[in-house]
C-alpha cells in the first residue's frame, strides 16, 4: 500500500520518536515535536507508538488511499474529511481504496499527526525515518514531502475498532496563557535578581518565529546581566559565553531581548548562555503553539521537573489502558 500525495499542506514531513544517541556528533534527536500526541495516533491504528508518521504544521495534507487501512489525526484539532464528510480527531476512523483525506481549518493547536495502520516505512537513517531537512537525513530523500509522492505503508499488525477513541479528558490542550515550567540553569547567576523576578513575572508572546528548531518569545522585559569581564574566547555581548553544550528546552536570550526556546532540531552548542530549561513533561506544548499566543513562564526545582515527568508518564499509561480494548 501507499500514499498518494495530492497536496502536501504546509511543511509536512515524516516524524517517528527521533534519532537518539548522535548529540554529540551535532545531529538531535528530531522526531515528533509533540511526543504524545504521535504516541496516540500510532495506538489508535494498531502501530507500536514509535511508528512513522506524518506531522503537519497549521495546514493539512491532502492524501489518497491505494488500500483499505485504518487512520487516525491527534494533535491540534482541526476538521478531518474522508471524501468530503467530516470526521473526528482522536479517533481510529476506517478509510476505503480510492478514498482522499483532506482538512479544514486549524482549530486550535499547530501541529496535526496523521496515522496510518501499518505506519509509514520509508528508509530509515540511523535509526530513524524522521524528517531532518537542515541534515538531509529521513523523510522523503531528506526533505518534507511533496505533491506526487507516494509514500509505501507497512503491513498492519494489530486491529483497532473504528470508532474507538481518546477521551477529551486525555488530550493536553494549550491554555491562555499556557504555563511552561522552567528549571533555573547554570548561567541563571549571569542576571541580576531584578531580571530574575521580571522573567517570571511577564507575560510573553510567541513570536513568528516558531520552527522546529526552536520558539521565539518576545514581549518581556530585557534582561539585565550582572556585570563581569567577557572571559576569553567569549563575545562582547554580555549574553555571550564560551561556546556550551545546548540541552533540549534550553532558554537561550540573545543580547537579553527575545527567549528563544531550543526543540527537536535545535543544534547542540553554540556560545549564548541559557537562562533555564523548560522541562520535558511541557516541550510537547510547545509545539501546539501559534504565533501570538500568550504564555507564563514559571519556576520549579528538580523534584517538580521529576514529578511532572512522573505525571506525563502515567497520563499517556492512561491512554494505553484506554485504548487496549479498542
Amino acid at each position: 500500500m501507499a500514499l498518494k500525495v495530492l497536496k502536501s499542506g504546509l511543511l509536512t514531513t515524516i516524524q517517528d520518536l527521533g534519532r537518539p544517541g548522535y548529540f554529540h556528533l551535532g545531529i538531535p534527536m528530531g522526531g515528533a515535536m509533540d511526543r504524545m500526541a504521535l504516541r496516540s495516533a500510532n495506538l489508535l491504528v494498531g502501530n507500536e507508538e514509535d511508528a512513522a508518521a506524518l506531522e503537519a504544521v497549521f495546514v493539512g495534507p491532502e492524501l489518497e488511499f491505494t488500500a483499505d487501512a485504518t487512520i487516525a489525526v491527534t494533535g491540534g484539532e482541526i476538521p478531518v474529511r474522508i471524501d468530503g464528510e467530516e470526521k473526528p480527531c482522536w479517533t481510529a476512523l476506517a478509510v476505503k481504496a480510492g478514498q482522499k483525506l483532506s482538512f479544514g481549518f486549524l482549530t486550535s493547536g499547530a501541529r496535526i499527526y496523521i496515522a496510518v495502520s501499518g505506519g509509514i516505512v520509508t528508509q530509515p537513517y540511523l535509526g530513524s525515518r524522521s524528517t531532518y531537512a537542515i541534515g538531509a537525513l529521513g523523510g522523503v530523500d531528506g526533505r518534507a514531502v511533496a505533491a506526487g509522492d507516494e509514500l509505501p505503508v507497512g503491513t498492519p499488525k494489530n486491529t483497532v475498532q473504528a470508532g474507538t477513541s481518546v477521551p477529551e479528558s486525555l488530550r493536553r490542550k494549550t491554555g491562555t496563557p499556557t504555563e511552561l515550567r522552567v528549571l533555573p540553569g547554570l548561567y541563571w547567576h549571569r542576571i541580576t535578581e531584578a531580571a530574575q523576578k521580571g522573567f517570571f513575572e511577564d507575560e510573553w508572546m510567541v513570536a513568528p518565529e516558531a520552527d522546529r528548531m526552536g520558539y521565539r518569545f518576545k514581549g518581556g522585559r530585557p534582561l539585565e546581566f550582572v556585570e563581569r569581564e567577557q572571559p576569553f574566547g567569549a563575545g562582547s555581548d554580555p549574553s555571550n559565553i564560551v561556546d556550551s553544550c545546548y540541552p533540549y528546552g534550553s532558554i537561550q536570550v540573545p543580547g537579553g531581548t527575545e527567549p528563544i526556546v531550543l526543540h527537536r532540531d535545535a543544534v547542540s552548542g553554540g556560545g549564548y548562555f541559557m537562562i533555564g530549561t523548560v522541562i520535558s513533561a511541557d516541550m510537547d506544548l510547545i509545539g501546539q503553539l501559534q504565533p501570538h499566543m500568550p504564555v507564563k513562564f514559571v519556576p520549579v526545582d528538580m523534584e517538580a521537573a521529576l514529578a511532572a515527568r512522573a505525571d506525563r508518564k502515567a497520563a499517556m499509561g492512561r491512554i494505553r489502558t484506554e485504548l487496549a480494548g479498542g
